[in-house]
């Protein structure tokens, strides 16, 4: 069993897999700097399980936010394990444990004493050379961006750091509530936990300490952040979907046109109008975005008739595209 272990080990370590893993380590500094520099020092709560942590670390300022991410995902993932019976890879190991690690690492470098660290006071970072305190529409908007993209690229790299993802399954697994409005209600949770703690100073012994505008910060950094994680996701796709729904006599002209004069392939089966209950011939094919204009151009003149659909397509694999990704991971389960 050892010698079986001993092998898939070898098998992963690939230059494929560590090419993988130094991009996703690069994700993981970039997400790092946006809260180190950006998002903790202004107390910025973006939701997720670093806002959260942003929160904790009001009521435990000794503890820097770093080490209260890693208390918090490491039970998410034993639950995701146990309730949700997710298969945990090696790089959602290495994202969820390097991104609090060089938080903790970055921020420790920046202030100059630890009184300073644990107050983030923006006025002492890096000598007050980046306070940033008079500016927060500029803060959030580079904060968000880092964080975004750094996190796109940790997810195109096939990791996940799990997180708040984590509870709204298990809120729509168990509370029957859809997944995406589980995810909205607990970042708004965190963000409200944010206004009430540290825009409010609720539970906190000195009182309030920042303005309760400090929460519309987090609202705007939030929705940047997910902007920019979706524009590094997918921003740089090319590949579009598009659908046509023609009559069989259109389908065989258009037929003959895809695969001798455009030389690609499609997909194809019969539908039925649902006013009409007449038989429709439907059309599937993924293009490059520039040759849209020149297909839909070509369509019209060929079935003016069909009713044609362009949709994004967030990535393609198989025949002149390009391969599956391999799963280079450890699976515990």
């Amino acid at each position: 069993m050892l010698e079986a272990l001993q092998q898939e080990i070898k098998s992963i370590f690939t230059i494929a897999f560590l090419r993988d893993i130094s991009m996703i380590l690069l994700g993981c500094f970039i997400v790092a700097v946006g809260f180190s520099y950006f998002v903790n020092p202004y107390h910025i709560v973006p939701g997720g399980v670093f806002g959260s942590s942003i929160v904790l670390h009001s009521f435990f300022p000794n503890t820097q936010i770093g080490t209260i991410a890693i208390f918090l995902q490491v039970p998410l993932l034993i639950c995701s394990v146990l309730f949700l019976g997710t298969r945990i890879g090696l790089r959602t190991l290495i994202a969820t444990f390097s991104t609090p690690v060089m938080i903790n690492i970055l921020s420790a470098a920046a202030y100059p004493t630890p009184e300073a660290l644990h107050a983030l006071d923006p006025s002492q970072l890096f000598g007050g050379h980046m306070d940033l305190s008079n500016d927060m529409i500029l803060t959030s908007i580079i904060g968000a961006g880092l964080v975004g993209f750094g996190t796109a690229m940790v997810i195109r790299n096939h990791a996940s750091s799990g997180g708040t993802d984590i509870l709204a399954m298990l809120v729509h697994k168990y509370g029957h509530i859809h997944f995406s409005k589980a995810l909205i209600f607990i970042d708004g949770a965190i963000v409200l936990a944010g206004l009430l703690v540290i825009g409010l100073g609720m539970g906190l012994e000195n009182g309030a300490e920042e303005s309760w505008t400090v929460s519309l910060y987090s609202l705007i950094t939030m929705i940047l952040m997910n902007r920019a994680m979706a524009w590094g996701i997918s921003g740089n796709r090319d590949s579009k979907i598009i659908y046509i729904i023609c009559e069989k006599e259109a389908k065989v002209n258009l037929r003959e046109w895809i695969l001798h004069t455009l030389d690609r392939t499609a997909t194809h089966f019969t539908a039925k109008g649902l006013y009409s209950e007449t038989d429709k011939e439907m059309i599937i094919m993924v293009v490059r975005e520039k040759e849209v204009s020149i297909i839909t151009d070509q369509i019209r003149q060929i079935a003016p008739d069909s009713f044609v659909m362009v949709t994004d397509s967030y990535d393609v694999y198989g025949m002149r595209w390009k391969e599956l990704p391999e799963n280079n991971g450890l699976d515990f389960k």
